[in-house]
């Protein structure tokens, strides 16, 4: 009876190690403390859960208070996608500037003082970088967060980011494996299918992700595509050919496995998150993230019990939950580690904090020559928010060029506003008409050009992928719409 038992609470604790789930709130609740007590290994933070740097320092400390080598992660991308400064913007910009710039040596500098402000909070683990080759520039949920679409910029660009975020100790998450750049829709919402060849997914695809595990990238993160060239069933994340076959055997990859948002609709919205769980763990993955979506204690039981109760019926081996648990607590071992060394005196400090800003600057693209604005009229064409980035974080110049210019006005317009409202409402002000992915949004892209000819001093600022002509007095590409972004065009703008 004792060994019965004993196995039933390993067990369990297992099913508890392999979770990464979220909660609400901005303390740690109690359900979330006493599951750490029983097991739980690793817990997931989002925007809802940071005010400030003390706050979340305090609600990492207390977390570790219940277990000392809790990994504590976060989808920390920088730029448009941030959870540090979801109420204000990025101090850093995203992927596509620091591949515009295209100097490694920055994009390591960058992620080196990311990192050291992750680990100065107690955030030990980052899922990030995205190493997705954005091959279709239409893609909804990949484009700025995408180094580049070219295959070798953006691998020796996430190789550069993997070693300056964990130069600061903290875990690097690699993803979203095995590429999520070619897809033409968004995994929260379908599933996305990438109908590449064998030949084309090698040479494209897998090349950032070698080059991650080359510069020792600990943890990846898998996609929910179907890529039918490697499984024509299965989703990479539910594919036993994907992350064991491909991902373990053919890369050599032996760091955490962690699964995308299990939440998201391409799981659940087919398999459900229990049953796509346990498939997971099935078919390699270590560790199941859930809690962008739902975040409470009865979602961590529901997957507890899925996990146990497929080992008592033999549909996922006991041996291949224990052997996730086991690397989900080695790399809890190595953040512990790795906080101690970067504790000690004489611990490197990292990059200065300024260098967002300069790198913000040198990604700036310039056309077109005006004298600089003194009263400007923004208006900024706002698309839906990507549920990836999230609608809470602010962007645009508006308050970066008021801030500048005391005397800016500004306005917000959306799908189905004119050219003539915008006018009206800016008077005799030179507009600054803010677009993000103005391609993929006819309305918007109308919008610029009817703006740009009625005033052809309209200045046009791009804060997403910029692949339309440069158009107006003044055109600015930020290739991303973080604050420092912002902040590098109001200068120019500003003449300052």
């Amino acid at each position: 009876m004792t060994v019965l038992a004993h196995s039933a609470d390993t067990l369990t604790r297992d099913a508890l190690a392999v979770l990464q789930p979220g909660f609400e709130g901005t303390t740690a609740p109690a359900w979330l403390l006493r599951r750490v007590g029983e097991g739980l290994t690793a817990v997931g933070l989002f925007g809802r859960n940071i005010e400030s740097p003390g706050q979340l320092a305090a609600l990492t400390a207390r977390l570790r208070a219940e277990r000392e080598d809790l990994l504590v992660a976060i989808d920390e991308e920088g730029g448009d996608v941030t959870r540090l400064e979801v109420r204000g913007g990025s101090s850093f910009p995203g992927n596509l500037a620091l591949g515009t710039v295209d100097d490694t040596d920055l994009t390591r500098a960058v992620a080196r003082e990311l990192g050291r402000r992750l680990a100065a909070c107690g955030v030990d683990l980052n899922w990030a970088p995205s190493a997705d080759v954005n091959s279709n520039p239409d893609n909804p949920v990949i484009g700025v967060r995408s180094f580049g679409a070219d295959t070798h910029l953006a691998a020796r660009h996430t190789a550069a980011y993997v070693e300056g975020l964990q130069a600061a100790g903290v875990a690097a998450c690699t993803k979203h494996f095995p590429g999520h750049g070619d897809t033409n829709v968004d995994s929260h919402h379908a599933l996305p299918r990438i109908d590449a060849d064998l030949e084309t997914l090698a040479a494209r695809e897998l090349v950032p992700f070698r080059a991650a595990i080359a510069a020792g990238s600990r943890a990846v993160m898998s996609a929910h595509i179907l890529v039918p060239a490697l499984d024509p069933t299965r989703p990479a994340t539910l594919s036993p050919q994907i992350l064991t076959g491909l991902l373990r055997k053919e890369l050599g990859y032996e760091g955490l496995i962690v699964t995308d948002g299990m939440e998201m609709n391409a799981i659940a919205g087919t398999y459900g998150i229990e049953r796509g769980s346990v498939l997971a763990i099935a078919a390699g993955a270590d560790a199941i993230c859930v809690g962008g979506g739902l975040a409470d204690e009865a979602t961590v039981l529901r997957l507890r019990d899925a996990l146990v109760a497929a080992v008592r019926e033999g549909t996922l081996p006991e041996e291949r939950l224990a052997d996730a648990a086991a690397r989900v607590r080695a790399l809890a071992g190595w953040t512990r580690a790795a906080r101690a060394a970067h504790a000690a005196p004489g611990a490197p400090e990292g990059s200065a904090p300024g260098i967002g800003l300069e790198a913000a600057r040198r990604a700036l693209a310039v056309h077109g020559t005006a004298a600089p604005v003194t009263e400007p009229y923004v208006a900024t064409l706002a698309p839906a928010p990507n549920i990836a980035v999230g609608g809470e974080t602010p962007w645009g110049v508006a308050a970066e060029l008021a801030a500048l210019l005391p005397g800016t006005a500004s306005g917000v317009y959306g799908n189905g506003s004119t050219a003539g409202e915008i006018l009206a409402a800016a008077g005799g002000r030179t507009v600054v008409a803010v677009v993000r992915d103005a391609h993929r949004y006819p309305w918007m892209a109308e919008a610029v050009d009817a703006l740009v000819a009625a005033r052809p001093d309209t200045v046009v600022v791009e804060m997403g992928l910029p692949r339309a002509e440069p158009r107006g007095a003044l055109y600015l590409a930020t290739h991303g719409a973080a604050r420092v972004c912002g902040r590098a065009a109001a200068e120019v703008i500003a003449g300052v």
